[in-house]
């Protein structure tokens, strides 16, 4: 019995029939969708994984070489050469489709491109340490820049494969067995129909026949 109430009738089958057709279309489609998805996802936590670890391997050298600097220098010398930063960085934010997915794509222009503007002090009262913390910053800040855009590439086409997986399974566990299941109810009522027509006609045929004879006795015996 169908699930849902139909009415068993040639134009209503015709009908859930067109609906099956573009559901598996639709279903075939969405299962492509979600498998390539899945494919760029996990190129994405593999490229992920190895900026992560590129970019907190650069970070704690950058920790570490201003520990050094901390500790060869008084806190006021610190403070003044770091007070007032002489390079500016401006961030410009686009993105990219990816199978419906806006993806970000981050870039970022200085405000001078002489490579020495990274350094807002003088060298004199300074250690070298300092430099190489902020040399070091500087050559991991475009993977950090990288590794932000591939994170939030991940977050977003986690959350379109999710979205993607219920569709599926709706069409696939609900929406398709359903149509299939009201189609075959349809076809059942019309050949049972069918059936009682072709009954009802021979009884007909046959009460014809009996009054034909009946009627042909009364005329013999007249």
């Amino acid at each position: 019995m169908a699930k849902t109430h139909v009415n068993p009738t040639r134009m209503e089958l015709t009908k859930l029939k067109k609906k099956l057709v573009t559901a598996t279309r639709g279903h075939k489609l969405l299962k492509d969708k979600r498998d390539e998805l899945m494919r760029q996802f996990l190129d994405l936590v593999r490229e992920n994984k190895e900026l992560r670890e590129k970019v907190e391997d650069g970070i704690r050298a950058a920790n570490k070489n201003f520990v050094l600097a901390r500790a060869g220098m008084s806190d006021e010398v610190l403070n003044v050469a770091l007070m007032a930063p002489k390079q500016e960085v401006f961030l410009q934010v686009d993105s990219k489709n990816v199978m419906s997915v806006d993806i970000p794509i981050f870039d970022y222009q200085t405000k001078t491109p002489d490579a020495n503007d990274i350094y807002s002090y003088g060298f004199a009262f300074t250690s070298s340490d300092l430099d190489d913390s902020i040399k070091a910053l500087h050559d991991i800040f475009p993977d950090m820049l990288k590794l932000a855009e591939c994170e939030k590439a991940c977050q977003l086409m986690a959350a379109e494969i999710e979205k993607t997986r219920r569709r599926v399974n709706a069409l696939e566990h609900v929406m398709i067995p359903e149509l299939r299941e009201n189609i075959k109810y349809i076809v059942m009522k019309l050949d049972e129909n069918e059936r009682s027509t072709q009954i009802r006609l021979m009884k007909v045929k046959d009460m014809m026949l009996e009054q034909a004879h009946h009627y042909k006795e009364k005329q013999e015996s007249m």
